[in-house]
């Protein structure tokens, strides 16, 4: 028989999607399950990008550019003009989703066995991307102890070795909901500038901040424009995960030429998607007034509901629609399972995401999972009783 490789052997499964078949079976017993372990919000998708697709006037779907439409990308440093980011469309590279982006971006500025230092817990498919690539990541601990603050700029020194090419930074974080302050993201630039790094940051959540705060981009610091990869994707912004647009955007324009030839080994970013992202821009702002707001309900209710049960702690999110929270059990992976597989109440169940798959360190997140505040309060209110229930009942139950 024909070997598998070993990229295919190294290659991490979906902490997220790894117990579907779980859910699936419980569903077939006729059970409820509240899907609190991926970022699919139920909130609507603009009507506007919708209308785009159902009215378009094309009449063949052609291969969009490389790049993508060129009116989509102009368009889009419209956008990011709008938020103090003097971009213009050659700067912009559409991709399949915001994963693509972050595969080309590794491909495009790392060698192989060349190192990134991402904060951990971090999302879980930067370890897929980093295989795909044949790179490594060297994961700097956070801790929800201080709620997943970026840990301290010595740390980061003290893992860095020749080899050590970038530093990925999602902001606000996947999976904890932190949102890195200015402060933090510019003494990171100081260690960046001095070895001369790449940044890399994921900035998919950007409009979801909260209490206040406002989101900084890394594309706001000076003196970085040759060193930061900008990425992004319209899936939650606009609610419309499945039209897999995302964005690979640079100043530099030497490493968006190389990028370039990747976009066109793969042809091209989807045609019907950047009809729907490009109109979803002009989404009126009532449209996110409505949406931060039924978000910050959802987060305030989930966590009082879930620091109130007994031995589990919550961080409040300061950004995104997750958190990582620690309940009084002794494995998280068992856990999730069983909650699927041996649990039921009121015929409901919930599917979590066990955080063992958001760490790189082995034996970290054990106690730990991420949630996912993405259904209506309503939904989220049984399933925060169904999980209470759980814990109680859970033969692994540590306090």
């Amino acid at each position: 028989m024909p070997t598998i490789s070993e990229k295919a052997k190294k290659m991490p499964a979906s902490p997220i999607r790894k117990l579907v078949p779980y859910a699936e079976a419980a569903k077939k017993l006729g059970r409820k399950v509240y899907h609190l372990n991926i970022g699919q919000p139920d909130i609507e998708t603009p009507g506007i990008a919708l209308d785009s697709v159902k009215n378009m006037k094309e009449r063949v779907i052609e291969y969009s550019h490389s790049a993508g439409n060129q009116s989509y990308r102009e368009k889009l440093a419209g956008y990011y003009k709008g938020i103090d980011i003097d971009i213009n469309a050659n700067d912009i590279i559409i991709t399949n989703g915001g994963s693509e982006a972050i595969i080309f971006a590794f491909m495009t500025c790392l060698n192989p066995g060349d190192e990134v230092i991402i904060p951990e817990p971090f999302y879980a498919n930067y370890n897929g991307f980093a295989v795909t690539a044949g790179i490594e990541v060297k994961p700097i601990t956070s801790s929800i102890n201080n709620d997943f603050a970026l840990p301290a700029i010595e740390e980061f020194e003290k893992i860095i070795t020749p080899k050590t090419k970038g530093i990925v930074i999602c902001n606000p974080n996947n999976p904890t909901g932190y949102l890195y302050s200015e402060k933090e993201l510019r003494e990171l630039s100081l260690l960046v500038k001095k070895y001369d790094l790449y940044l890399f940051s994921d900035e998919v959540y950007r409009e979801f901040c909260y209490d206040g705060e406002n989101h900084f981009s890394a594309m706001h610091i000076e003196g970085l424009e040759n060193n930061v990869i900008l990425l992004d994707s319209v899936s939650k912004r606009y609610s419309m995960c499945g039209v897999r647009v995302g964005a690979m955007i640079s100043k530099n324009k030497d490493l968006m030429s190389y990028a370039m030839k990747f976009a066109q080994a793969r042809l091209c970013p989807p045609s019907l998607g950047q009809i729907a992202s490009e109109a979803a821009l002009e989404t009126p702002k009532a449209y996110f007034d409505e949406v931060y707001a039924e978000y910050i309900e959802r987060r305030n209710f989930m966590v009082e509901k879930l620091n109130n049960m007994e031995g589990v702690y919550c961080p409040k999110p300061k950004g995104a629609f997750y958190t990582v929270v620690k309940l009084p059990i002794d494995d998280s992976d068992r856990f999730a399972q069983w909650i699927l597989e041996d649990f039921e109440y009121n015929n409901q169940t919930v599917m979590v995401a066990p955080a063992t798959g958001f760490y790189s360190t082995p034996g970290l997140g054990k106690n730990e999972v991420r949630i996912a505040y993405v259904l209506k309060k309503e939904d989220l209110a049984n399933a925060m009783e169904v999980l209470e229930a759980a814990l109680k009942a859970y033969p692994g139950r540590k306090l």
